[in-house]
C-alpha cells in the first residue's frame, strides 16, 4: 500500500528561477532549472547540507550544519496574483520573491502538506518540506523596484507565501512542465 496518495491535481510550471550564489536574493527568470540531489546546480540555496538559519533557531544554534530542505523556493501563481491585488500592484514579479518554480493549478498551494511530492511524467520529483513564511526580505527587493510596495509585501502574503523543497529525484525542470501533486496518506494529527 503506497504511503503517498496521487490526488486529481496537475499544476503547470508557468515560471522558473534561479537565484545566483551569492549576495543576491533576486531570482533570474529561466526556461529549465537542472535540478541535481543538491537542488539547483550553481543556485544560492544549493547544497545537501546548509547552516541553521532564525527558523530553526529553537532547535539548533544559527550556523549548525543540517540537511537542507530548504533548496527551492516553489509558489503559486494564483497566490501571486492574491498578494498584488491585496497590495494595489497589476502582478507580482516572481524575481522579488527569490521563486525557483510558480505552479498554476493547485487551490491553497501554499498549504499541501509536508512531505507532499510534485513529480513530472519523466519522474522528476521534489518533496515539500513546509510553508514558507513571509518575511522582509522581498520586501526589499519590491521596495527597489517599486517604491511605496514593499511594507505591504509580507501582510499580504500571509498564508500565500509557498513551500519550501529539496529534490527528491534529479532531472530537468522545464516551463509548461506538468506536476503531479502527491500527498501523505495519513489522518491529520489530533494529539
Amino acid at each position: 500500500m503506497p504511503v503517498l496518495r496521487e490526488t486529481e491535481f496537475r499544476a503547470e510550471v508557468v515560471w522558473l528561477g534561479h537565484v545566483p550564489a551569492g549576495t543576491t536574493r533576486r531570482a533570474q527568470a529561466a526556461d529549465s532549472l537542472e535540478l541535481g540531489f543538491e537542488g539547483d546546480q550553481g543556485a544560492r540555496h544549493e547544497g545537501v547540507n546548509r547552516a541553521a538559519c532564525v527558523r530553526v533557531r529553537n532547535l539548533y544554534p544559527e550556523g549548525t550544519e543540517i540537511r537542507n530542505v530548504r533548496q527551492l523556493s516553489v509558489l503559486s501563481a494564483e497566490e501571486l496574483e492574491a498578494i498584488a491585488s491585496e497590495m494595489g500592484m497589476d502582478a507580482m514579479d516572481p524575481s522579488h520573491l527569490g521563486a525557483s518554480i510558480v505552479l498554476r493549478g493547485i487551490p491553497d498551494f501554499t498549504h499541501i502538506p509536508p512531505s507532499s511530492r510534485l513529480q513530472v511524467a519523466d519522474g522528476l520529483t521534489i518533496t515539500v518540506d513546509m510553508e514558507n513564511r513571509p518575511c522582509i526580505l522581498p520586501g526589499r527587493e519590491i521596495e527597489a523596484d517599486r517604491p511605496g510596495y514593499g511594507k505591504a509585501f509580507k501582510p499580504a502574503a500571509q498564508n500565500r507565501r509557498g513551500v519550501t523543497a529539496w529534490v527528491e529525484r534529479p532531472g530537468t525542470l522545464k516551463l509548461a512542465d506538468r506536476m503531479t501533486l502527491f500527498v501523505p496518506d495519513q489522518r491529520n494529527w489530533a494529539p
